[in-house]
């Protein structure tokens, strides 16, 4: 099964940040930054809010709408010619309010200032790749025969096994930072290096951001 850095660095993954970058009018380099931190942290959250069995369903049945079982990623060209539609982004900003909370200006920032794009701009690139991200593992857990929490969380978790170790650590370190199950809690300290409590976390977060 692909993980999500071989999705990155597919054909698919070029189209995906040429697409983006095109829409929000950003470099690709610095687009292709932003998504490689930002599709992560989407996966990692999805993950921690299937933990729960309510997560689970909840999110299995999205991924069974007609909207995120993966069929937008077979028409790339299609989506961004012409910019994207309106209620892609408006799925997007759902979806990144489900995932990430009350902690989403705080992950904005955070790749902000790793990315060294404003972060206004930095919303506007995740509104267009959450839909994206749910469409590919709409597309992966239709290709694998997911149908359970148990066989979604084994999926996500492959999903980012291509990530590593180092990294996963520090994804589930950065979704649950004090430990109570708040997304992303303190995100924006740890890459200033602020959290100290956390054993360098600002430091650490070289290894994820590829700074």
């Amino acid at each position: 099964m692909s993980g999500l850095l071989d999705l990155l660095n597919s054909p698919m993954g070029k189209q995906l940040i040429s697409g983006v970058a095109s829409q929000t009018g950003q470099p690709e380099n610095k687009t292709a930054d932003v998504l490689s931190m930002a599709m992560p942290l989407l996966l990692g959250g999805m993950k921690k809010n299937a933990s729960s069995p309510q997560g689970a369903a909840g999110l299995l049945s999205a991924l069974s709408s007609n909207k995120h079982d993966g069929s937008m990623l077979n028409n790339l060209s299609g989506l961004f010619s012409g910019g994207v539609d309106e209620t892609v982004v408006k799925d997007g900003e759902g979806i990144l309010s489900h995932v990430f909370g009350g902690k989403q200006a705080a992950v904005e920032s955070a790749i902000s200032q790793k990315s060294g794009l404003d972060a206004g701009s930095v919303a506007q690139i995740l509104k267009i790749a959450a839909p994206l991200v749910m469409a590919y593992l709409g597309k992966q857990k239709a290709q694998n025969n997911v149908n359970d929490a148990g066989g979604l969380n084994s999926l996500l978790g492959n999903l980012l096994g291509g990530q590593p170790q180092q990294n996963q650590s520090l994804i589930t370190t950065l979704l649950d930072a004090d430990g109570d199950g708040s997304v992303l809690d303190d995100v924006a300290g740890m890459v200033m290096g602020g959290n100290k409590k956390k054993g360098g976390l600002g430091g650490m977060l070289g290894g994820l951001f590829g700074k």
